[in-house]
């Protein structure tokens, strides 16, 4: 959703005639904080402002994270924005990789949309289409964009249909582009959809999916994008694709509210009833705007909703658009430097391996994920003030101590660079049964902190050199797990040559020390029983040719070496069946991981 700036508090603007959806109350009572000097300066304007991440006086609460209790791969699932890129160098491409983001929302292509106060149309799909993809992302394109304003203007069914094909016919001009995952049929219809003039939005939804697939039967179709989760919309919606045969490939809705990350994982097993009871196959979940107006800015909410997103199953999820396009929605200043909660999303974008279980208390909460291959445990977190702890378990293989290395950034917004995060503490500290309990003293309620434990004489290797194919850019392919896998899980399915839309291939973003041709052994599996081939590259370099000889059967690994030239810093290497300027591989093989040397 594109909103002027505005001081008014809800995640809906009022429309003529309308009255504002009602929410269900947040699960728990939530404490008021003490007036902070933000708070009295908008007593005095007569804003309303709500409580932004937790209690004034809070102490003594424990994030639980259990490194042995696997949630998911590490995917990245709530790094994604909406008009996050605003061109082919806001962000640039360098600004972007740390992040790791996962997708975006763009934008339609030949869009005239004018978002938030902008006096030119902002980033058009397939113009951002390349910083996109040499960051290592996807994208959705949403259609409605095409219209100049929002909400949008309705000009009639046949204007709607010659626009629906323009931009249809635009993408499959774009040979070259392979990060289009979806097109999103409409914005926010339970508002912004005018029944009174294009009849009922379950009908126009069939009618424009079936246009769209008329024209394009490859591309993802993602909805119904309503401004916030309603049961008896969805399940409206549900029931009338299902028996129209226009169902979404991705379910799509979003989460606006203040503190809606309290409400996420009802929503998403609401959801999941309904499918169960409609007889619909399970649906990824995009949440492609997320966050309110009011709390956009503070790290410890995106810890929130980090948290949540990954717990309760998103596949991906995109920051909300309530201010300048390009700034990768208050990431960036607009003099593109960092701000805190840049660095509550950089510590995010440095996990690497799996997911693991991680257990609040109160307003405590925070995202773990654990990399095997180094033996680094990475947690962030926030929400609470005082002086709290997290109890790290699974430690077992660390040895006898650990060093603990504890980080902060402070809670201030989008206008506000913060050069680098304050390290509050590093130690060694001893294991006891497998667990260590980790102090973090001071905490701020909107500030956002990082705990980093690893072995007592640091990681096993300096810098990161396995890289798991499921925690890369997996393009028109399939995660799959296995105990054979390294870290339990691989990557199948890698099977598309057809064109941009539907070519296979996995991108891993490699983060290495220096410039220098490095030794890549490739973990693959090929049950074919002869040699196959993949398509090399990196850096949207020329291609060459990985051979893979057969393996004991698929789901059974062995490796293969090439030789790549890096650059320092982060380098994107493309193993693909199918891909633009690559004529494909033969036969299959799948991937388990990359290691560099």
């Amino acid at each position: 959703m594109k909103r002027a700036l505005s001081y008014r508090a809800p995640s809906h603007r009022a429309v003529p005639g309308q009255a504002l959806p009602k929410r269900g109350l947040p699960k728990r009572a939530l404490p008021r904080r003490a007036l902070s000097h933000l708070s009295v300066l908008a007593l005095v304007l007569g804003i309303a402002l709500v409580s932004p991440a937790g209690p004034a006086q809070a102490a003594g609460n424990t994030l639980t994270v259990d490194v042995g209790s696997v949630v998911r791969p590490v995917t990245h699932v709530g790094s994604g924005g909406l008009y996050g890129v605003g061109s082919d160098s806001k962000p640039t491409t360098d600004q972007l990789l740390p992040l790791s983001p996962s997708g975006f929302t763009q934008p339609a292509p030949g869009t005239t949309h004018l978002g938030n106060g902008a006096t030119e149309p902002c980033c058009d799909a397939l113009d951002v289409a390349g910083n996109i993809t040499r960051a290592g992302a996807q994208q959705l394109v949403r259609m409605p964009d095409i219209y100049p304003s929002f909400p949008y203007q309705w000009q009639g069914w046949a204007d709607w249909e010659s626009k629906v094909r323009t931009m249809v016919q635009k993408r499959l001009a774009a040979t070259s582009t392979t990060n289009i995952r979806g097109w999103e049929l409409w914005n926010e219809p339970d508002w912004t959809w005018n029944t009174s003039a294009a009849g009922s939005f379950n009908d126009g939804w069939t009618r424009t999916h079936r246009l769209v697939r008329s024209l394009d039967p490859v591309t993802p179709i993602v909805g119904p994008s309503d401004s916030y989760y309603s049961h008896n919309r969805m399940l409206s919606f549900l029931t009338h694709a299902r028996d129209t045969g226009t169902l979404p490939d991705v379910i799509v809705w979003h989460e606006l509210g203040d503190m809606d990350w309290n409400s996420f994982d009802d929503h998403v097993a609401d959801y999941r009833a309904i499918e169960n009871q409609l007889g619909i196959s399970p649906r990824p979940i995009a949440i492609n705007e997320y966050n309110s107006l009011n709390q956009m800015d503070i790290p410890s909410v995106a810890v929130h909703w980090i948290s949540v997103l990954e717990r309760h199953g998103a596949r991906e999820a995109h920051r909300a658009y309530w201010f300048e396009a390009g700034t990768f929605d208050g990431l960036f200043t607009l003099q593109g430097q960092p701000t805190a909660s840049y660095w509550a999303y950089r510590w995010y974008g440095a996990q690497a391996g799996n997911i693991v279980r991680t257990t609040p208390q109160s307003w405590l909460d925070g995202v773990a994920a654990y990399d095997s291959s180094r033996k680094i445990v990475n947690v962030v977190l926030g929400g609470d003030s005082g002086n709290n702890q997290v109890r790290v378990n699974g430690l077992g293989s660390f040895g006898s101590s650990v060093r603990v290395t504890v980080n902060a950034v402070p809670g201030s917004g989008r206008h506000t660079h913060v050069a680098a995060p304050t390290v509050l503490s590093t130690s060694t500290m001893t294991v006891s049964n497998g667990s260590v309990t980790v102090p973090v003293d001071g905490m701020t309620a909107e500030g956002a902190y990082q705990v980093l434990v690893t072995p007592a004489g640091g990681p096993t290797s300096s810098w990161q050199q396995v890289y798991e194919a499921e925690n890369a850019n997996v393009v028109n392919a399939q995660t799959r797990g296995s105990s054979a896998a390294s870290n339990g899980s691989y990557v199948g399915g890698i099977d598309g040559t057809a064109d941009m839309r539907s070519q296979s291939f996995v991108d891993f973003t490699v983060n290495v020390p220096t410039a220098r041709t490095y030794t890549m052994a490739v973990r693959y599996a090929n049950g074919t029983g002869a040699t196959s081939t993949h398509g090399l590259a990196y850096n949207g370099g020329a291609f060459s040719t990985v051979s893979y000889p057969p393996t004991a059967g698929w789901g059974q690994f062995a490796t293969t070496n090439v030789s790549v030239s890096l650059r320092a810093g982060y380098n994107v290497i493309r193993l693909a069946k199918g891909s633009p300027f690559f004529p494909g591989g033969t036969g299959y093989a799948e991937l388990d991981s990359i290691t560099l040397s």
